[in-house]
C-alpha cells in the first residue's frame, strides 16, 4: 500500500504543475486522500467487511467530496485533479495512469445486478463534468472531453466530445500527436477539438452564406445586362449566418 501511495504521489507531479512538494500533495490534495481511503475500503470490501467498507467510503465522501464505491476496482497511479463531485460506481473498473477531473461521473444506467458501470483502459483522461454511463469500455489512451455524455464504447486512442458524445474524425490524429509533444492535455480537449455536430452545422451555415452571396452577384450581373428580374419570392427575415453560428456555439 505504501508503494502504491508513493507512485500515486509521484504521478501528481507529472500531471499537475501546481504541485510543489511531497508534503503538500500528501496533506492538501483531496484526490490522494480519497484514493488512500478507497484502498482501505476496497480491502475491507474484499474481506466481506461490507458495512465497515461502506462507512469508510461514506467518510471519504464527507471528507473529500469524492464518492467512490468500495467495490470499484482502481489501478495504479490514478489521479483525481480537484476532485469535488466525482462519483465512481460499484462495478467500475479503472486501469493504470488514468486521470479524472472534477464533476466526473462513472455511473450505471440499470438497476440490475452485475456489471453496470464503465471500464476505463490505461492512460484514459476524462475531462471536467463528463458523464460516462453504463457497462461500456473506454479504450486505452482515449480522452473524454469536458461535459461530454458517453453512453457507447470509445475506441482506444480516440477522443469523444459532445452530448451525446461523438468520436472526433481521423483528421484530428495528427493534431493530437502534435499536442502530445507540447505536454499533458489537462482537460482532455484542445482548442481545435469542436463538437463534430457543431462543425457540421457551421459548415452548412457557411455554405448557405456563400450561396446567398453568389446568387446576389448573379442578380447584379443580370440587371447590368438589362434583364429584368422580378422578386416573386415570399419576403423572409434576413439570413444572418454569424448570428446563427453564435447560437450553435
Amino acid at each position: 500500500m505504501l508503494q502504491h501511495l508513493r507512485e500515486d504521489i509521484r504521478s501528481v507531479f507529472d500531471r499537475d504543475p501546481a504541485a510543489r512538494s511531497f508534503w503538500e500533495v500528501l496533506t492538501c490534495y483531496p484526490g490522494i486522500h480519497a484514493l488512500i481511503l478507497h484502498r482501505l475500503a476496497h480491502w475491507l470490501w474484499g474481506h466481506q467487511l461490507r458495512w465497515l467498507a461502506r462507512f469508510t467510503a461514506h467518510f471519504s465522501r464527507w471528507f473529500t467530496g469524492i464518492e467512490i464505491h468500495p467495490g470499484a476496482t482502481i489501478g495504479r497511479r490514478f489521479f483525481i485533479d480537484h476532485g469535488m463531485g466525482v462519483v465512481i460506481g460499484e462495478t467500475a473498473v479503472i486501469g493504470d495512469d488514468v486521470t479524472l477531473y472534477h464533476g466526473v461521473t462513472l455511473g450505471g444506467t440499470s438497476w440490475n445486478k452485475g456489471k453496470r458501470h464503465p471500464t476505463l483502459g490505461d492512460r484514459v483522461v476524462v475531462g471536467a463534468g463528463a458523464k460516462v454511463l453504463g457497462p461500456i469500455t473506454v479504450g486505452e489512451g482515449a480522452k473524454v472531453g469536458s461535459n461530454a455524455v458517453v453512453t457507447r464504447d470509445v475506441p482506444a486512442g480516440a477522443t469523444a466530445v459532445g452530448i451525446p458524445a461523438r468520436i472526433l474524425d481521423a483528421e484530428q490524429r495528427e493534431r493530437e500527436a502534435q499536442a502530445a509533444k507540447l505536454g499533458f492535455s489537462a482537460y482532455a480537449v484542445g482548442q481545435d477539438q469542436d463538437d463534430p455536430l457543431a462543425r457540421a452545422i457551421h459548415g452548412l451555415l457557411d455554405h448557405a452564406a456563400e450561396t446567398d452571396r453568389r446568387l446576389a452577384l448573379l442578380l447584379e450581373h443580370l440587371q447590368a445586362a438589362g434583364v429584368q428580374v422580378e422578386d416573386v419570392g415570399e419576403k423572409r427575415d434576413h439570413f444572418d449566418p454569424q448570428y446563427l453560428s453564435k447560437i450553435v456555439d
